[in-house]
């Protein structure tokens, strides 16, 4: 039954003759269903909600029933009674004015609403460990293939030096260095295969089933920008509605709570009061009879000392207080910090991943000059392995920007408290099959 919802999802995905991979928008809502993390955010959001009944019960009546049932034995100098007695009664006790109730019927509110924003953060994190769970894969599987390629690359090298030392063409330094470079691709390969297997291990474990495949990164989709292209005003929303800063704020707003909560204990307390009740007395088999007794009333209480605990406690909240205070201001400078590291990342990054673009073009003719001169005698092996390896190195840079400057887009609408899932459903639009 766990790997239903990955048969439903690829079973979406099939055409005539053709399986087509998972994108990102198919890995989220697996991972959605199946994330641990996720799920225990979810759970922590339902017992926050609880908060709110809770605090509000507080504010309304109470009612209890109670009773006894008794044997009684009176020995005395002169005689010696045994009877039963028995009692029923009802209570009711409907606050009036309470001060800390009052509190912290607002406090549960705060709570119930940190518990909202502690979901919408934890659903954020979600879409972001998904795309870096997914682009870590992609990138793996890129450096993989870039690697094989080497390898066979620097295989034909090798097989040509060999033959060339064979016929006196060529010395047994260009075969030695020839070997050198294969085996070196070689160690990178089993590194490559290692670390593409570790990735997608990740990615299961966001999905708790066995990782399908997955689309790639079209080489010909442009990076998208940040949309208005003003670092200074993704900053300032950052600044004033990223989560972080926004559950740091009620948090703020509870302790401030807590405060006149604690405070509120030297106040009077005043609640209206009822009840009603029967007792039955009886000596042996004779009744006593029954007495019926009602009551309604105000009952004031006013604790006029305590030891000085209810000051110790306002003390203990004015400090909390405080450190609710930091705890917003070191929000806010990170989540300034993290829209400008993010916007950077997208901006640089697209400037990057065009130069690579047009290194890779620069390296590919270099590679075809220096096999052409290697051919009339104006170049050696050595310099045609290390334009194959400026190559492949290149490409793997390339990969590693592109994927690179599409996460730090998602970490800037973090920063903003606007990521949702719409945000990887745009980016599978710059995915192929």
């Amino acid at each position: 039954m766990r790997f239903t919802p990955l048969f439903l999802v690829l079973a979406g995905l099939l055409t005539t003759g053709q399986t087509l991979a998972a994108n990102l928008g198919d890995i989220l809502r697996l991972a959605r269903d199946n994330d641990a993390v996720y799920a225990a955010a979810r759970q922590s959001h339902l017992a926050g909600q609880e908060a709110l009944p809770q605090g509000r019960a507080l504010l309304l009546p109470t009612v209890s029933l109670g009773g006894y049932l008794r044997h009684n034995d009176v020995d005395t100098d002169a005689s010696r009674t045994n009877y039963r007695s028995h009692n029923y009664g009802l209570s009711l006790t409907q606050p009036l004015y309470r001060k800390q109730n009052l509190e912290a019927y607002e406090q549960a509110k705060l709570a119930a609403l940190l518990a909202e924003q502690q979901l919408r953060l934890a659903e954020q994190d979600l879409v972001l460990r998904v795309a870096q769970a997914y682009f870590d894969v992609l990138l793996a599987q890129d450096t993989l293939a870039t690697v094989e390629a080497q390898k066979r690359a620097f295989g034909e090298q090798l097989a040509q030096a060999r033959k060339s030392f064979e016929v006196g063409a060529a010395t047994i330094v260009d075969t030695h260095e020839a070997q050198a470079r294969y085996d070196q691709a070689s160690a990178q390969e089993i590194a490559g295969r290692n670390d593409l297997e570790v990735k997608r291990r990740a990615l299961e474990r966001l999905i708790a089933q066995p990782a399908p495949g997955l689309a790639s990164l079209d080489t010909a989709a442009r990076m998208p920008l940040p949309v208005p292209e003003d670092m200074d005003a993704w900053v300032k929303q950052a600044e004033a509605d990223g989560l972080a800063v926004l559950t740091a704020q009620t948090a703020l707003e509870s302790a401030r709570r807590e405060v006149a909560r604690q405070r509120g204990g030297h106040h009077p307390t005043l609640d209206l009061t009822a009840s009603y009740g029967k007792t039955h007395t009886g000596s042996g088999a004779t009744s006593s009879g029954d007495t019926r007794s009602g009551t309604l009333g105000l009952e004031l209480g006013w604790a006029l000392y305590q030891g000085g605990a209810q000051s110790s406690r306002v003390r203990e909240a004015l400090a909390k207080q405080e450190k609710a205070r930091f705890d917003l201001e070191d929000a806010r400078r990170q989540s300034t910090l993290g829209a400008r590291e993010a916007y950077l990342g997208v901006v640089s990054g697209d400037a990057q991943v065009k130069a690579l673009e047009q290194a890779l073009v620069s390296s590919e003719s270099q590679l075809k000059s220096t096999k052409l001169g290697l051919e009339v005698g104006v170049r050696t092996r050595v310099d045609v392995l290390n334009a194959q390896q400026q190559l492949f190195t290149t490409q793997r840079d390339l990969a590693s920007a592109r994927y690179q400057t599409l996460l730090a887009g998602l970490r800037l609408k973090a920063a903003a408290g606007t990521l949702a899932d719409g945000d990887l459903q745009a980016l599978d639009a710059l995915l192929k099959q």
